[in-house]
């Protein structure tokens, strides 16, 4: 077995994740590991909606509140991250890099900005608990890639050269061999985590 072409896909949601980490080869990918990451501390208040949380508050205030809950976040994240790949390992599959699948959002603007329009501060939600999890990759060493969600599916039967029917069928075979819940969200990271591989594989190919 190929352990450098393990890889771990991830896609965010408010307060959590889900986490699937795929090893064999580009060619016949397997499930490893599949997890729902806690990236909100249910103690503190609002982190699971951490921009709507502080809306209402000054801006320095807000700052500082936001400051606690990325804190928290980051935490809660790495040590997720940190026992995928651990486990990953114990299991004969080294993880070595991880693809978050992405918004199709512009970049933010500052925090005031952000505060004044409730589009944005659902758009700055999603990417808060993505940069948790990138974090959370490169601090375990992981080349970390990532992939417009919208365009998951296209970019797939593009770069791994298998046709949307026939991917999605080995998606959901994958999900038949490791059991329910096997829904979008799981679906999505799978995707990811194949992409990363083959990336992967590519990167390693140059160098």
């Amino acid at each position: 077995m190929d352990r450098k072409s393990a890889a771990l896909g991830l896609r965010a949601r408010s307060g959590w994740a889900t986490g699937i980490v795929l090893g064999g080869t580009v060619a016949a990918p397997e499930v490893v590991l599949r997890e729902r990451i806690v990236l909100a501390d249910p103690k503190l208040a609002g982190s699971v909606q951490p921009y709507h949380a502080i809306v209402s508050r000054s801006l320095r205030d807000a700052e500082a509140q936001l400051a606690r809950y990325r804190g928290s976040s980051e935490v809660l994240a790495r040590d997720a991250v940190a026992s995928l790949v651990k486990r990953a390992a114990a299991a004969g599959h080294a993880p070595a890099s991880s693809c978050i699948l992405r918004s199709s959002g512009r970049p933010l603007p500052d925090l005031a900005a952000i505060l004044r329009s409730h589009p944005t501060v659902h758009t700055a939600e999603g990417e808060f608990f993505r940069d948790a999890l990138r974090d959370a990759s490169e601090r375990e060493g992981l080349d970390v890639f990532g992939v417009k969600e919208k365009e998951a599916w296209e970019r797939a039967t593009a770069d791994l050269a298998i046709p949307l029917a026939t991917l999605q069928e080995r998606i959901a075979e994958m999900g038949r061999a490791v059991g329910r819940p096997w829904r979008a969200d799981e679906k999505l990271a799978t995707l990811a985590a194949w992409l990363a591989m083959r990336w992967q594989r590519d990167a390693t190919s140059r160098d």
